[in-house]
């Protein structure tokens, strides 16, 4: 199970001077998650303190087996998820951690959805009558953070099929199932297989019926696919059409989240939806960007025609469209995408991001970004107003992740989904006279 499975806020901000103390950053609570607000799934830094790693390259090197578990403090596949799961133990009422108890091992957890705990009984009686109304739906948040371990292990996602609908055609979902020949094999193969047998044997948890984790499976494909699907979603939005010539899509504020453990083919749906496109080059930008496979330079010539390909730049928006973009070191971009970019969610985010949105509205550049919420949503609508960025559209997003996720400091809340809504952007707003004056010139 992937320990950063949530999504952290994507910061465009440059580092600090040496000089300056090492501050915290606003978004990090008193257990150490960072979230980009009370209503958003964050990421904890407890985590990598857990597995005795010292970065996220760390965790991918152990993931990809170029260092031995034991480097870690890792030796069994029991020992991995025990240490996952402790990242998560800490009293859901009280807010304590084990090492604040007199016996770190008093925490028990909640035996219905085996994802909060509690010191005590009088913490889990006085949490009660707020955790029911969460407990059904925290249980499969519980139960995908497992399983999730499975993409890791080449499981999911299934091998899948070309769209036998165009795309335009295909609504949500169901309609993507649908497409999948032989899915409840597929399905039964990976509930039946080594992986899933291996998991649950180690996981401390009792097995799922196979009918909860069939289902689980199908979340986490969805999971998996909502970014590609997403970017072919913003392709159609503004009628850019893949079978008529090569294209180039940045991923802006690209960080470990769309990166760690990427592999060149993770976006291969997008030739299955497009079958015959010229071919596209997906181009991750972003100062967190994990170093792996898709860490080579932007193509200078167009994207190999029938293929997706994937590279990267580890850095500023604005810096790599000056150093690479404007030399012609890469491809202008025909749709740039930000998968929860966050800059509604502080002061100094905001800051980070806001030479990237000027560029992306002063060079009228089509532009889809994607929120967690209805709530993150209208912050974020309201700060591109201010802006006076054309705003093409919003709504809810018919590939947004089926995978819920819990804002881990506080799970006693709504769960959220990764890419629930899109926002459509083109440029600045029309000022009124702006045309008079134009043709005056």
């Amino acid at each position: 199970a992937q320990p950063n499975a949530g999504a952290a806020p994507k910061t465009g901000r440059s580092k600090k001077a040496p000089e300056e103390p090492a501050a915290r950053a606003p978004d990090v609570d008193s257990l150490g998650f960072q979230a980009m607000d009370r209503n958003v799934p964050g990421l904890s830094h407890v985590i990598l303190q857990k597995l005795n790693m010292k970065s996220y390259e760390d965790y991918k090197s152990a993931m990809d087996g170029r260092k031995s578990g034991s480097d870690f403090g890792i030796r069994t596949y029991f020992d991995m998820f025990q240490k996952m799961e402790d990242t998560f133990k800490f009293c859901v009422e009280c807010k304590k951690l084990p090492n604040a108890l007199p016996d770190p091992k008093s925490l028990r957890r909640c035996k219905r959805c085996q994802n909060v705990y509690y010191c005590g009984v009088a913490c889990q009686r006085a949490n009660w009558p707020l955790h029911k109304k969460f407990c059904k739906k925290l249980k499969l948040v519980a139960l995908d953070r497992l399983v999730e371990w499975l993409i890791f292990t080449g499981d999911i996602p299934f091998p899948t099929d070309t769209w036998t609908k165009p795309a335009r055609d295909v609504k949500g979902w169901e309609d993507w199932f649908s497409m999948q020949e032989q899915l409840e094999e597929k399905l039964g193969a990976i509930v039946a297989g080594r992986y899933m047998t291996l998991l649950w044997a180690n996981a401390g948890k009792p097995r799922p019926e196979d009918t909860e984790l069939r289902e689980s499976i199908r979340r986490l494909v969805t999971d998996f696919h909502s970014r590609p699907l997403t970017i072919g979603l913003g392709l159609r939005l503004f009628g850019i059409d893949p079978l008529t010539r090569p294209l180039t899509v940045h991923v802006v504020g690209a960080s470990h989240v769309e990166t760690l453990n990427t592999r060149l083919t993770d976006y291969d749906e997008l030739t299955q939806m497009f079958p015959g496109h010229q071919g596209v080059e997906m181009v991750m930008v972003g100062v967190d960007v994990v170093d792996g496979p898709i860490m080579r330079p932007p193509l200078t010539t167009l994207a190999p025609r029938g293929k997706v390909y994937l590279s990267s730049y580890k850095g500023l928006y604005h810096d790599f469209w000056e150093s690479h973009v404007e030399t012609k070191l890469a491809a202008p971009p025909d749709l740039v995408v930000g998968f929860h970019p966050g800059f509604h969610a502080c002061p100094d985010l905001l800051a980070g991001w806001l030479p990237t949105l000027l560029l992306l509205r002063d060079y009228r550049l089509p532009v889809l970004f994607t929120v967690y919420s209805e709530q993150e949503l209208k912050a974020s609508l309201q700060i591109l107003v201010e802006l006076e960025m054309h705003i093409v559209g919003y709504a809810s997003n018919p590939f947004a992740s089926l995978r819920p996720e819990q804002v881990y400091s506080c799970p006693n809340k709504p769960p959220v989904y990764c890419s629930s809504h899109y926002i459509a952007l083109l440029g600045a707003e029309a000022v009124p006279g702006a045309e008079e004056l134009e043709d005056d010139d």
